[in-house]
């Protein structure tokens, strides 16, 4: 069963749910206020996608980090600042079949769900 990861609060995570609910698609959803967040997940998905994908330059969690954490982001410094800071992460996550796809496109969803 595939498993969204983001915030509840989230506009594009919303949009996300709401499409797989209109397709009767079954998911279990993650938000990582309330189920919290792994080290070991993040090392997973930075593994797959690569820290640069995962980390949402343009939100606010990340302009209030200081400028020496942003500059000194690398592969093995990214998981623990993600760890700390799961908002981090671009919204929504989907974890199909331990393919991972962030953000949300329809065209994109209809593509992996077709």
């Amino acid at each position: 069963m595939p498993t969204l990861y983001g915030i509840k609060n989230c506009d594009t995570v919303k949009k996300a749910r709401r499409w797989l609910e209109q397709q009767q698609v079954d998911y279990r959803f993650h938000d990582f206020r309330s189920d919290g967040l792994t080290r070991s997940q993040v090392n997973t998905w930075i593994a797959q996608l690569g820290w640069e994908t995962l980390v949402n330059k343009r939100s606010t969690t990340w302009k209030q980090l200081d400028e020496s954490t942003r500059a000194g982001l690398s592969d093995s410094s990214a998981a623990a600042v993600i760890a700390a800071n799961p908002t981090l992460i671009k919204r929504p996550l989907l974890d199909l079949n331990k393919r991972y796809h962030v953000g949300f496109k329809e065209a994109d969803y209809r593509q992996l769900f077709g």
